[in-house]
């Protein structure tokens, strides 16, 4: 529990914000390469993904490590725009926002999923479970202006619609 919690406050420090965007990512992505989709360094506090997504301007395929919030044993995921509390939404939002069909490796598997951008009483319930999954995360929203995008992701052979 100590861990959890030293990890939680030096997420929230405004250096990490300035440091983690560059790193973290980058040691994802080579270990998940490398481990052909089985592990992710930052999951080994938080859940986490490879989120694959057609880029909104260049149209090509980006691949992101991201944190995640598991719901339903795995049956949807919640993913948070939060950009380490950085003034910008992150472009992966975006994204998705332009093409909501997206993968994602979730546990060494590769799904199709569909994602949708969570507004008004939805959103600011699934916030609330987030937050309880993460606190850092009201840090982060403390320190920017923007309303921290906000998706759940479903696999595609379900409704996105549909709320868990």
């Amino acid at each position: 529990m100590i861990g959890v919690r030293l990890v939680q406050k030096v997420s929230s420090a405004p250096a990490f914000a300035k440091v983690a965007p560059h790193v973290i990512p980058a040691l994802d992505r080579v270990v998940h390469r490398l481990t052909r989709g089985k592990v992710l360094l930052s999951a080994q506090m938080l859940p986490g993904v490879v989120l694959t997504a057609t880029g909104a301007r260049s149209g090509q395929p980006r691949r992101t490590p991201l944190a995640c919030m598991p719901e339903e044993g795995g049956r949807s995921w919640l993913l948070v725009g939060s950009n380490f509390g950085r003034t910008g939404h992150p472009a992966w939002t975006a994204n998705l926002l332009a093409h909501p069909d997206a993968e994602i490796s979730w546990k060494g598997a590769d799904i199709p999923v569909t994602a949708r951008l969570l507004e008004g009483e939805e959103r600011a319930a699934a916030w609330q479970s987030v937050l309880a999954f993460w606190p850092p995360y009201a840090t982060y929203q403390a320190r920017v202006e923007r309303e921290i995008r906000l998706f759940r992701i479903t696999p595609r052979h379900q409704a996105p619609d549909t709320a868990p």
